[in-house]
Order: C-alpha cells, then structure tokens, then sequence
C-alpha cells in the first residue's frame, strides 16, 4: 500500500511541476512581470484619437509627422515643401 500512495505522490508532484515553469515553449516572454508589460506596451501601436487619426499630443505621433513626407491628394509628394524638393534632387 505504502508503494503505491508512494508512486501516485511521486507521479502527481512531476505531473504537475510543467505547470509552475518559468519561460514558455514557443519563446516569446512572460507577461506577469513588470518590465515585460512596459517593453509590450513599448512596441504597440501609436496612440489613437476615438475616430482613428493620430492623437498629437504624444511625442512619438509628432516625431511620426515630421518624418512623413508631404503628399497631396493624388498620393504623389508635394513639391511646395522644401524637404520633398530635396529629396527629389539627391534621387537624381
């Protein structure tokens, strides 16, 4: 009896000790802690008025303006601006 109870004990604790591990298997971090949460919320998407457009209140959405080019409706760079006048001289 007492190898039995013995070999049920033994085989729950194993059983059960994949349960408490630390990393998962497919690689991708644990999000109970804390600076993964903030690298997560690092890598998300810019931050969003209600109807979709870029809230410019943010310092990234700013930045984000800045780099974009100029265009004008038909989706081709605007040559009023000094920086799309630039970049088309140092294509040529």
């Amino acid at each position: 009896m007492k190898k039995i109870i013995f070999a049920v004990a033994l085989f729950s604790f194993f059983g059960m000790a994949h349960l408490f591990a630390q990393t998962k298997k497919d690689g991708t971090p644990d999000m109970r802690h804390k600076e993964n949460k903030e690298a997560a919320a690092k890598k998300e998407q810019p931050k969003l008025k209600a109807d979709g457009t870029p809230d410019m209140r943010y310092k990234e959405n700013k930045e984000a303006e800045k780099s974009a080019p100029k265009l004008k409706a038909d989706g081709t760079p605007d040559k009023r601006y000094k920086e799309n006048k630039v970049a088309e001289k140092k294509k040529k």
